[in-house]
């Protein structure tokens, strides 16, 4: 196989894998919001937590390895490490994106434990916050303006 053709594999593969990232990431902090209504110790809470918990395990976080994984190898083998662009995209989904995984990964904690203290209001307006990222990132790859 070809340099050419692994890269091509290569990004097919971090392509699919952050589209499961994201998507995991859009669809947890929605999940928080109807989570917030269900009394501690209903079906449903705890119905949300199983499927929060799901979602997080085995999408969200799978994904995230294998996009960061396919992502620093291209990074390292096709872009040689050079461009003010690809800086700026790894460290916005270093900081930012990894950040906010990491933050969804805590309130899902504190769902489980039923410790959230946060309204509904507030995960809806978390839930644009990988869209921004997604925006910038989409930005910066595309249109490479530095």
């Amino acid at each position: 196989m070809t340099v050419d053709a692994v890269h091509l594999w290569v990004k097919s593969l971090h392509v699919m894998a952050v589209i499961s990232w994201m998507a995991g990431m859009f669809y947890l902090p929605r999940l928080f919001v109807y989570h917030v209504d269900a009394p501690n110790g209903s079906v449903q809470s705890e119905t949300f937590k199983v499927m929060e918990r799901r979602l997080l395990r085995a999408i969200i976080n799978p994904a995230m390895i294998v996009a960061w994984l396919t992502g620093l190898w291209m990074a390292w083998y096709v872009f040689h490490m050079k461009g003010g662009w690809l800086h700026a995209k790894l460290f916005i989904v270093f900081i930012f994106l990894s950040g906010f995984h990491g933050l969804l990964a805590r309130w899902r904690k504190d769902f489980a434990a039923d410790r959230n203290v946060r309204s509904a209001r507030f995960y809806r307006i978390a839930n644009e916050v990988p869209t921004v990222i997604m925006v910038i990132v989409v930005i910066l790859v595309i249109v490479k303006p530095f």
